[in-house]
């Protein structure tokens, strides 16, 4: 089988995607094609020996290959400019994260296209993209979230809300923790919404609760099964940040399982499976769970995890592979 990444895209994230498409090439064993997404949203076919930082940062990426995406795949010019020749590709993986590939766009264009893929499909991405509706979401399904008010700059009432301190600011349609700040005080909150209001007009404000248990969980349904992987608890400072979140898995150590209760390990899977089932079928995602006074509650979901969660697989590879063959597109 022969996949196609699509990686980069027009986002905040754009550096993160290219991190995990690097990654992806070292830790995947199926033959791939690498499909850039520049900030321009030019798609180009990337060399497998090219992938590296000093391509995409240098700009020598733009000597390769231009595609174009038209049904059924990715093109490019003939010999000569006569015709086009598509892409010989089974499967295509989204691994764009943020903006254009969790926000609806990628799936849109795979659906519209006619490409089969693996990724969130166009509602599971609106709902995982906003923060609020992400809440409204697990509500609906039976998950507990932390309570949470949200603050528009463009409603200035909204702006008046009182709020508790200690708390967490977060922009609403923004992941890989940019713009998140925790705030102690009146006199830190003016400069925290400065911040969160310069990625988003709309910022969440959550509890900041200290020392609070945090656990990871990935995984997918292939068929009829759930595959799932290995439960983290991710070593943290006050807040788990950009740099704790997303580069450490370029280099990732081994990952243990969670010393934790077996009933808690069920539980979580438990909620993993209600947040999937059926919304986010035919994507590998990563949900990250608090955990308090034993009960379970979403933090948030990552519908395309930094390198696609390979880290917390026994064999990810066989993982992949099996999602490959059961995802079908919206008829």
């Amino acid at each position: 089988m022969k996949y196609g990444v699509i990686f980069g895209g027009n986002s905040y994230e754009h550096e993160i995607s290219i991190i995990s498409a690097i990654v992806l090439k070292k830790v995947f064993r199926g033959d791939m094609d690498f499909i850039f997404c520049d900030e321009k949203r030019r798609f180009f076919l990337i060399n497998a020996e090219k992938m590296n930082a000093k391509t995409f940062s240098s700009g020598a990426y733009e000597k390769e290959k231009q595609l174009f995406l038209a049904q059924n795949g990715f093109y490019e010019k003939a010999l000569f400019g006569f015709g086009e020749k598509k892409r010989d590709i089974d499967v295509f993986i989204n691994l764009i994260h943020g903006k254009d590939g969790e926000d609806g766009k990628i799936a849109s264009l795979c659906e519209f296209y006619g490409l089969n893929y693996i990724g969130p499909r166009i509602e599971a991405s609106v709902l995982s993209f906003n923060k609020e509706l992400t809440k409204l979401y697990a509500q609906k399904v039976g998950v507990k979230t932390l309570p949470y008010k949200l603050l528009k700059r463009y409603d200035e009432s909204s702006l008046t809300q009182k709020l508790e301190f200690p708390c967490i600011i977060k922009p609403a349609r923004l992941g890989s923790s940019i713009g998140i700040s925790v705030v102690h005080n009146q006199k830190e909150l003016s400069y925290a919404l400065d911040v969160a209001f310069e990625f988003d007009e709309e910022v969440l404000v959550e509890p900041f609760i200290k020392d609070i248990k945090e656990f990871n969980l990935a995984g997918c349904k292939i068929k009829d099964e759930f595959v799932f992987s290995l439960i983290e608890e991710p070593k943290k400072k006050e807040l788990l940040d950009f740099e704790q979140k997303y580069l450490s898995f370029s280099g990732h150590s081994e990952v243990k399982e969670a010393s934790i209760s077996e009933a808690l390990k069920e539980k979580l899977k438990a909620n993993f499976k209600k947040i999937y089932e059926p919304s986010f079928r035919g994507a590998l995602i990563r949900c990250d769970f608090f955990v308090i006074d034993d009960e379970v509650f979403l933090n948030e979901i990552n519908p395309n995890p930094g390198s696609m969660a390979n880290y917390l697989f026994d064999d990810f590879s066989v993982v992949l592979e099996r999602l490959a063959t059961s995802v079908q597109n919206e008829k």
